[in-house]
């Protein structure tokens, strides 16, 4: 199969091959994987009993896909990825602002994948083969996974697709067997080594995990989605059957890991540690199985998010194609796995990185949705990439390719959110206002809808498709364009 040549550039009409089946396919088969299985751990080590976990990680999974999967009809309508279609809202240069909050996002979920995925696997080879639990066994492992992981994101669109098909089949035979491996030991009471409820109370603890396990799932794809429906034809297909299967995708590739970690943490005792307790509850039968759940599912689940990193740095640097790019973040991430599993607390790091990145990126997501909304899925497909091309001009050019009212209240409602969020290092001066719960999610979203669309109000929406073509960047500026 061929090396995929498409960037973030429009994908011509004859090459969206791909349906609704394929977009289930994908969002189902690369999250059966520990990188997301161990989200489901995060009730469990925060104190919370089973059904506890389970409530709060299904709950803040169906907001956070009632709210994400629109997204995916932005990328329908305009065949190109999220961040750049963002430009509709942001301006064709103000767009960086989702490639590089899609980049922050892919590139800790992929080092988390990896993370996860190669600490299960150095713990059940040590099991079968007694392989020492050592920095350079780390080392080995974390680098093959990483190597793997660049090969499919290089490869591109078409090769993942095909991997999430397998893994699709393959690591939901894999989970079911974990079922009845762990079964044995399973119990619903709360973990005793949890020490309590980490907030102090069920329902701040509750609502804690609710974002943090369940709504950050979701919201991890708030720039993701336009990937895969970039390649989804709106002739063939309608939006009423993109959006069910976004839905439908969301929630199976979302919710069956995860449960199936809540389940496996309270079977294998994992309150501080997930990885460690996992491999040496396994019964012996199973440590194959779990090998290639480790291996085969975080190649799968890093891959798109590499790809994903690709393509968001792509968008960044124009001049860099897509496979460069790719190498150029697989490198990146790698280290973070390193520093990751030296320097952090996973409990700590995974919940931080989590409520952070909800808080930044949601009001991004909230604008981007609004602009939709009032174009009514229109866009001028061409003048979207005025910046790929280095060019300037076209109608979302705005004012020198910034749309001022859209990049403020972005800003605006990230920092509600960083100054309303509660991390285990630290607390928002706003917690005072809100009982010390954190609504990071909900004060972020809503102050940057809500600034954006007052800055706005009585504006006239560019219009698509566009008037006139963009000129090159070494013409002298349009001066319609400038003043827009």
């Amino acid at each position: 199969m061929p090396i995929e040549q498409r960037g973030v550039d429009t994908i011509p009409e004859a090459e969206r091959t791909s349906g609704p089946r394929d977009l289930i396919s994908i969002l189902l088969g690369s999250n059966l994987c520990l990188g997301v299985i161990v989200f489901g751990w995060l009730p469990p080590s925060f104190g919370l009993d089973f059904w506890g976990s389970v409530g709060s990680v299904v709950a803040g999974t169906v907001v956070g896909t009632l709210f994400t999967a629109p997204l995916a009809l932005v990328s329908l309508r305009t065949a190109t990825n999220l961040s750049t279609s963002s430009g509709a809202q942001f301006g064709v240069r103000g767009r960086l602002v989702g490639s590089v909050v899609g980049l922050l996002l892919a590139l800790g979920y992929t080092a988390l994948t990896v993370w996860i995925g190669g600490d299960v696997m150095v713990g059940v080879l040590g099991r079968l083969f007694g392989l020492p639990d050592g920095g350079a066994s780390y080392a080995v492992v974390y680098g093959l996974l990483a190597a793997a992981t660049v090969a499919g994101a290089v490869y591109g669109y078409r090769v993942l697709l095909a991997m999430s098909r397998v893994l699709a089949f393959g690591m939901t035979a894999l989970l079911v067997l974990g079922v009845i491996a762990y079964a044995p030991d399973f119990t619903t009471a709360a973990l005793p080594d949890a020490g309590g409820y980490l907030l102090g109370g069920f329902w701040p603890t509750w609502l804690l995990s609710a974002v943090a396990a369940g709504l950050s799932g979701p919201i991890a794809f708030i720039t993701l989605l336009g990937d895969y429906t970039r390649y989804i034809s709106p002739a063939r297909f309608s939006s009423r059957r993109v959006l069910h299967a976004t839905w439908l995708g969301l929630l199976l590739g979302l919710l069956v890991p995860q449960l199936f970690g809540t389940f496996t943490a309270y079977a294998a005792r994992g309150a501080l540690d997930y990885a460690g307790p996992l491999v040496d509850a396994s019964p012996g039968w199973y440590l194959v199985p779990l090998l290639l759940a480790a291996s085969a599912g975080s190649v799968g689940n890093a891959g798109l998010m590499l790809y994903s990193m690709g393509l968001d740095l792509d968008a960044i640097l124009p001049r860099a194609s897509r496979a460069r790019a790719t190498c150029t973040v697989a490198v990146v991430a790698t280290v973070c796995v390193f520093v990751g599993h030296y320097a952090w607390d996973a409990q700590s790091a995974m919940t931080s990185f989590v409520l952070l990145l909800t808080a930044i990126g949601t009001p991004w997501a909230v604008i981007t949705l609004i602009g939709f909304v009032r174009s009514g899925g229109q866009y001028d497909a061409d003048a979207l990439q005025v910046f790929n091309r280095r060019a300037r001009g076209g109608v979302y050019w705005y004012r020198a390719g910034w749309n001022l009212p859209a990049t403020v209240a972005w800003a605006a409602g990230a920092v509600v959110g960083v100054l309303a969020v509660s991390l285990p290092t630290y607390e928002g001066p706003l917690l005072a206002f809100t009982g010390g719960v954190d609504c990071s999610f909900l004060l972020s979203g809503l102050v940057g809808g809500l600034v954006y669309v007052l800055s706005t109000q009585g504006a006239v929406a560019p219009a698509a498709p566009a008037t006139g073509a963009a000129t090159p960047a070494s013409a002298p500026s349009d001066s319609h364009a400038e003043r827009a």
